[in-house]
């Protein structure tokens, strides 16, 4: 019955019998483009994500971080917020991160609109207040008249603004990987070496954590399960969120797409090339000693998942006005 049932669906979607057994079997699933639905909402979460007035110093902006064009991330170990001061973690990716069972590496906020209030607000990262940051934006006629078109108000509030950016945010996701084309039954998008890759990577056991669509996001792990994982980063972990002892080192497996793009890597970016950090991955948390062709397969694999980035123009930002208060510059 189940087969009869499965093949009256694959003749109903016109797929092929391999993309219908793939897709139904493997672990990881392909991304699904996103389809917009409030294009205005997504216009103004846009602006606002590449608006550095929303720092105290005027320069730094959600885009300093989570740079779209260098994978939604910033290709630094830890990032550099207000007066140049270095972050305690590395900068997640931005990219599919709407798929992510909680936001930042110990999950303190349940999505995507929480997340976005705290860089604005964190003395280490842009610095401001909110209320200042609001006042900013209030004294922006082009913003307050946006504001008002959308939400019905010309009061521009918080939870408005981080509504607006997480609308932009959740649009950034990256479908058409080769490894999605494979999936859907497009046998040419890897090769063997990939494919080998791959196979290696389900057979020791990585798809424990990584899998779903985004290839991991989806729980929060001990990180160095085998062997103790020798770091001075300050990070601890969920145990910030949850007091628990047993959540500390615990944090958010983050996503395999577009990682090649996404060094250095773990929470401290100890690690630039993805070869090493597969091969710690292998020992720490699953116990395998990895032949150096293995580690080549599999890291082979890992860019396969690398999809379209994120293509738009940079938004035009609202002008200042006379009235707009002026951010504090760096301190010398």
């Amino acid at each position: 019955m189940y087969k009869a049932l499965l093949m009256g669906l694959i003749t109903l979607i016109n797929i092929s019998p391999v993309s219908a057994e793939r897709l139904s079997s493997e672990p990881i699933k392909p991304i699904q483009a996103f389809i917009i639905k409030e294009p205005d909402k997504v216009e103004l979460g846009k602006k606002l994500f590449f608006d550095p007035r929303l720092s105290r110093s005027g320069f730094i902006s959600c885009n300093s971080c989570h740079n779209l064009s260098m994978g939604g991330s910033d290709n630094l170990p830890t990032s550099i917020g207000h007066n140049w001061q270095q972050g305690p973690i590395n900068s997640p990716t931005v990219l599919n991160s709407s798929m992510n069972l909680a936001q930042f590496w110990d999950g303190r906020a349940a999505n995507l609109q929480e997340q976005a209030a705290g860089p604005i607000a964190n003395p280490m990262e842009m610095a401001f207040s909110h209320s200042l940051a609001i006042d900013v934006l209030r004294s922006i006629p082009q913003y307050v008249a946006e504001f008002n078109k959308i939400y019905g108000s010309s009061q521009i509030t918080l939870d408005q603004v981080t509504n607006a950016i997480a609308a932009f945010e959740e649009t950034l996701v990256t479908p058409n990987a080769r490894f999605d084309l494979w999936l859907k039954g497009n046998d040419n998008a890897l090769t063997e070496t990939e494919i080998a890759g791959y196979q290696k990577f389900k057979e020791i056991g990585c798809v424990a954590c990584h899998n779903g669509e985004a290839v991991g996001g989806s729980s929060f792990q001990r990180m160095g399960v085998i062997e103790p994982y020798q770091t001075e980063n300050p990070a601890e972990g969920r145990i910030a969120v949850t007091g628990k002892d047993a959540d500390r080192f615990s944090f958010k497996v983050p996503t395999l797409r577009n990682v090649e793009l996404t060094y250095p890597y773990f929470h401290d970016g100890a690690y630039w090339k993805l070869e090493d950090a597969v091969d710690v991955m292998a020992r720490l948390q699953l116990g395998q000693q990895l032949a150096s062709q293995d580690i080549k397969n599999i890291t082979a694999f890992l860019k396969t998942l690398t999809g379209d980035q994120p293509q738009f123009a940079i938004p035009q930002l609202p002008p200042s006005t006379a009235n707009t208060p002026i951010p504090v510059p760096f301190e010398q």
